[in-house]
């Protein structure tokens, strides 16, 4: 019930208050049809937002379309209170910063040659010739700041469908870009819908193109597709998931998601733990992932971290018994949460009970606190510097392996010790 009236509520909202009517986004409209005749349309929000808006979703980024070239971009705005930044001058992308947006301008453009990876533009005033380099129907249409749709590609009617569709012929759209693949993998698991087979025989004939595309734009892919709400459902259809194994073999245990589908909810997400289940295993699969896509130390150190402690608890049965509260203390919470997920996803028998109990287990420990600082040190007599340091850590060692317990005769012994 709360969820309907939440919805309708939020429904109401987004058509009293539609995200066009804002004030800075007037005036960046205002500005950039100022001097064009009236019509002549300078500006048209497209893509992500114009989607976003019509599936009455969060707004996250603003991308506007216009005929105006960079250079015109920088001189109608140079007196302005609006920060420019020149985010792709090559591309004709402009980047205009206001206290409250963040927002993208493109000069209209049609591709004059492509390679798989990059294209050659040149720059266009026709919005029909803009929409037609587009990747999909859905992302091409376009919404003037009065509220009014330009939408030559029919896309209104696939994305009330939930279907996603190339822009004219799937295999030449695929052969400007190789990356559209993994672009259109992601839109049809946020969608949730079929592949049609003349697409999925287009995009199979293309997949040795993704290996033109960098590394990099691949990961950041890969990321926002592990980011989606129903990512788990992706098993659900045997056309995508053959699809997304062929494009990242490395994900050797997508099986594992229907067991963690049981127990993960996605108010917990976390793409470590997706990563976790669909990697590790005991022949370092991980590493040659962290390897292959260059991923950055944080993802790499949560990996490693993640396998070292599913060793550990894989050979010590009482892992989440005996000595629970102190690797809560030493990894946190949330990395127990997620070795407990990852466990009952990896192994089909731990039962769901099991992973329960040890679920409450967690959640209702209360971390302890370490009593020392250095503030306490000092007051004792030591000086600031690397002894202070290396006494509180052996401190805080001898106090977690007695049971976070230290008697303060034992903390004057240790200080006494280190003092020189």
């Amino acid at each position: 019930m709360f969820n309907l009236r939440f919805n309708f509520l939020k429904n109401i909202k987004n058509f009293i208050f539609p995200f066009y009517r804002d004030k800075d986004l007037k005036y960046i409209f205002k500005i950039l049809q100022d001097g064009i005749p009236e019509n002549k349309i300078a500006a048209r929000f497209v893509g992500g937002c114009v989607r976003k808006h019509l599936l009455n979703e969060k707004i996250d980024d603003i991308d506007i379309a216009t005929i105006l070239t960079t250079d015109q971009i920088k001189e109608k705005f140079k007196d302005t209170n609006f920060k420019l930044i020149n985010t792709g001058i090559k591309h004709g992308t402009i980047t205009i910063v206001s206290e409250n947006h963040k927002v993208e301008l493109t000069t209209l453009r049609k591709d004059i040659k492509t390679d798989g990876r990059h294209a050659e533009i040149e720059y266009t005033d026709d919005w029909i010739q803009d929409s037609e380099r587009r990747d999909f129907t859905i992302n091409a249409i376009y919404l003037d700041i009065n509220g009014k749709l330009f939408d030559p590609q029919m896309g209104t009617i696939d994305l009330k469908n939930r279907n996603i569709k190339f822009i004219g012929d799937p295999q030449k759209r695929i052969e400007e870009d190789y990356l559209r693949i993994i672009r259109f993998i992601r839109f049809k698991i946020m969608y949730d819908t079929a592949i049609e087979s003349t697409t999925s025989k287009a995009i199979k004939q293309n997949l040795d193109g993704i290996k033109k595309i960098s590394k990099e734009r691949i990961l950041i892919e890969l990321l926002k597709i592990l980011d989606l709400k129903n990512f788990l459902t992706i098993n659900s259809s045997d056309n995508l998931k053959e699809i997304f194994s062929m494009i990242f073999p490395e994900f050797l245990y997508l099986n594992r998601l229907e067991r963690l589908k049981k127990v993960y909810q996605h108010s917990e997400a976390n793409i470590d733990i997706l990563l976790a289940v669909m990697l590790i295993d005991e022949k370092d699969n991980h590493e040659y992932f962290i390897h292959k896509y260059n991923v950055s130390n944080k993802i790499k150190d949560n990996l490693e971290k993640i396998n070292k402690n599913l060793i550990r608890l894989k050979n010590d049965k009482e892992f989440f018994e005996k000595d629970l509260i102190k690797n809560i203390y030493l990894n946190g919470k949330n990395h127990l949460i997620a070795l407990n997920l990852i466990h009952f996803s990896k192994y089909s028998k731990v039962k769901l009970n099991d992973f329960s109990k040890t679920l409450n287990k967690i959640l209702k420990i209360k971390i302890p606190v370490f009593p020392i600082d250095g503030k306490f040190l000092k007051q004792k007599g030591m000086q600031e510097g690397l002894s202070l340091g290396n006494v509180l850590k052996t401190l805080e060692k001898e106090w977690i392996n007695n049971n976070f317990k230290i008697s303060s005769e034992r903390v004057e012994e240790i200080i006494r010790q280190n003092s020189y």
